[in-house]
């Protein structure tokens, strides 16, 4: 049986990419390549559920019942893309547990956009429709990934997302029929997630240290800034819909690129708030170090439960 050499095992694997093979769990893979997958993926999962904190902070004070209830079934959703994501990280080789430990420790990242507080309802409005609205940008290109797993596994994930943006642009359209109070409510919430939103994607093409070798991989199939493109395209004509005023001077189409050229971005405050100065890192970090404490005793007896009545 022939052994292949490192550099021919590299060259098979990057002609299953270019072919568009899906890469699982037993092939042959590049280290480099199954090591960022756990930083994307992991990050992934840690970013949904840290992302159920703001908007947990809402479920008792929903204006609502019915309004009450889709936001239980939201943060239920994102739970549960967190879970399935862990288990696609897992594929991976490394544990679950030693993920989240990771995440407690500072040592791995979630999305910077969860940093930042929820001051009133409309907040809900515009996490649902700006930011899981940039989310679906990003994660549908994702379920064509080439790891088998994380791609099979956001195509659950982006039909829950959609219900997810729609359910905030319902509210924040709402509210901009409604009072000038609330009006008012809606572009103040707007005013504060529209940047934070477009930071989302991530630094810059010419700053991005891993965008490169993740297109060729075929681990993105977009840059960051062809998706932040994107998602401006797409939400100035749903903010003027309903009358919201997106908060950027220079904000204007450009007919000969036939895209909306937009501001600068403010990337000291991006990289300040994901190096952990944001308004609510230190908050987010330790809820999630609270919860594994005190769910210890949960995953004690459910393990017992497990091992007894399988033995």
């Amino acid at each position: 049986m022939e052994t292949l050499t490192q550099e021919k095992l590299a060259e098979k694997f990057q002609a299953k990419i270019d072919a568009d093979i899906k890469i699982e769990p037993n092939d042959w893979m590049p280290e480099t390549y199954r090591k960022t997958l756990i930083r994307q993926i992991s990050q992934h999962a840690h970013s949904e559920i840290v992302g159920m904190l703001p908007e947990g902070n809402w479920i008792t004070r929903a204006p609502s019942l019915r309004r009450k209830a889709v936001l239980l079934a939201k943060v239920q959703d994102e739970a549960g893309h967190g879970l399935y994501l862990y288990s696609a990280t897992e594929t991976l080789g490394v544990s679950r547990e030693e993920t989240i430990d990771d995440l407690h420790s500072g040592k791995v990242k979630y999305s910077s956009i969860f940093n930042y507080p929820t001051l009133s309802w409309a907040d809900m409005g515009a996490i649902g429709w700006l930011v899981d609205g940039a989310a679906i940008m990003n994660q549908v290109a994702l379920c064509r990934t080439s790891y088998g797993p994380y791609a099979r596994a956001m195509v659950k994930i982006c039909k829950e997302e959609s219900f997810h943006q729609r359910q905030g642009y319902e509210i924040m359209s709402t509210l901009m029929n409604g009072s000038e109070a609330q009006r008012e409510m809606a572009q103040d919430a707007m005013n504060r997630f529209w940047w934070p939103s477009l930071m989302m994607f991530g630094p810059s093409d010419a700053e991005s240290k891993h965008t490169e070798q993740s297109m060729r991989w075929r681990i993105k199939r977009h840059t960051n800034d062809e998706l932040r493109q994107s998602f401006v395209d797409a939400s100035v004509p749903q903010a003027e819909l309903i009358g919201l005023k997106i908060p950027d001077p220079n904000l204007k189409w450009n007919e000969a690129r036939g895209h909306y050229d937009f501001g600068a971005i403010d990337w000291e405050e991006f990289w300040q708030v994901v190096g952990g100065n944001g308004p609510c890192n230190k908050e987010r970090i330790e809820a999630r170090v609270k919860a594994k404490v005190e769910g210890e005793w949960v995953r004690e007896a459910a393990m017992a439960y497990a091992k007894k009545h399988k033995s």
